[in-house]
């Protein structure tokens, strides 16, 4: 096949989200964005505000755009969509999460004339709860993606999109990076005691991630496992309320806040057991890492969390604010190494054959490849073009 053939079949896909900080969403979008394969697309993304710290590390790598929505009632961000996607040749639009993206988004798509719109949604309700006015957008929509079977359940019966235009895409974690390693040497890098218990958390210090039931919950492990140790991974908006609350409880000793990590398959390889005390979610990215790592996980039993975490398989679950469950369950695996060890090798091989980063991928890359074919015109010619300056929303 010609050079010339193999970019006339090339994609332009425009992702569009808020912005890229580190967090589980973004994580997934830019592995994904990573690992499209060049001859067959062109990625793109576009942020409404900043560009974030992961939308800073792909700017060097392929086009990001940010800035174009200058607060909640620019109106003017239509026009500024609208002109990106028409100035370039944008082939798909696929829109990340609810909200003004999913919404601003696909109305600019259609306007624009793009062929293929899509939304991807990452959670079954707030912060990222389907409002009325996405709801009216679905005749415009091709498809919508979920990330689990129960999230796409979710989608045609709780949000009552079209069972035809609704997909699931299973979220994917890099197997090769999120591995079992050295749990005695990364210990020593982060200056744990080699024989405590390591419990973590994996998640945005934000509300709906309930890190206070952590916390409470990891006082009251600390009375019945005195050697336990705490890891709390990750940043935003509640970190300086947490560490008061680490300080009230009287776990500040043993309580770490290691902030967002870009090594967060090595801190992973330290821990005993992943807590996740979320009030609802999807399908959590931080849960496939852990169990790619050999990591059990005792998680909140919300959303589509029972598809990986399964009780007494790969984890254990706990209904959601129960905090004597949260605690008896961790406690349980914490007593038990050769339990935990079992179920870290299960979730592991279950990862490796369900979850992986290349599965998701491809199932984005057939996604967008049918739509687009589906429409029965040509894919226009085109030339990588690496924006100097980012839109602005002035």
């Amino acid at each position: 096949m010609s050079i010339g053939n193999m970019r006339e079949r090339r994609i332009r896909v425009l992702f569009l989200v808020t912005s890229m900080p580190v967090g589980g969403a973004e994580t997934l979008l830019m592995n994904l964005v990573r690992r499209l394969d060049r001859q067959q697309f062109l990625p793109e993304i576009a942020c409404l505000k900043d560009r974030g710290p992961l939308g800073e590390q792909l700017a060097t790598e392929i086009p990001v755009y940010c800035n174009l929505l200058a607060n909640k009632f620019d109106l003017r961000v239509l026009y500024r969509l609208w002109k990106l996607m028409r100035t370039r040749n944008i082939d798909a639009v696929v829109t990340v999460g609810a909200g003004d993206k999913m919404f601003w988004g696909r109305l600019a798509a259609k306007l624009a004339g793009v062929r293929v719109v899509i939304s991807a949604l990452h959670s079954t309700g707030w912060p990222d709860s389907i409002g009325r006015l996405n709801r009216l957008l679905t005749p415009l929509t091709d498809a919508f993606v979920g990330v689990a079977q129960a999230h796409t359940k979710h989608l045609v019966e709780g949000e009552g999109f079209p069972p035809s235009k609704v997909h699931t895409i299973f979220n994917g974690v890099d197997t090769t990076r999120f591995r079992p390693g050295d749990k005695l040497a990364v210990r020593r890098e982060l200056g744990l005691p080699l024989d405590s218990k390591v419990v973590a958390i994996l998640a945005a210090l934000r509300p709906e991630k309930n890190h206070a039931l952590f916390l409470e919950g990891a006082a009251r492990i600390l009375q019945a496992e005195p050697s336990a140790q705490f890891l709390v991974i990750g940043d935003g908006p509640l970190q300086e309320q947490l560490t008061k609350q680490a300080k009230v409880l009287c776990i500040e000793e043993v309580t770490h806040f290691l902030g967002s990590r870009s090594d967060v398959e090595r801190v992973l390889q330290a821990v005993d057991v992943v807590a996740l005390t979320s009030h609802n979610e999807a399908s959590p990215v931080s849960i496939l890492e852990a169990l790619s790592c050999g990591v059990p996980v005792v998680s909140a039993d919300v959303g589509s969390v029972g598809e990986t975490v399964l009780e007494g398989l790969t984890g254990k679950l706990f209904p959601a604010g129960d905090m004597e469950a949260f605690v008896s369950k961790t406690l349980e695996l914490l007593a038990d190494e050769e339990f935990r060890s079992q179920l870290g090798k299960a979730g592991r091989s279950r990862t490796r054959e369900k979850w992986s980063l290349d599965s998701m991928v491809h199932g984005y890359e057939n996604l967008v490849r049918t739509l687009v074919a589906a429409k029965g015109s040509t894919v226009t010619v085109h030339t990588p073009i690496r924006p100097q300056v980012p839109f602005s929303a002035q």
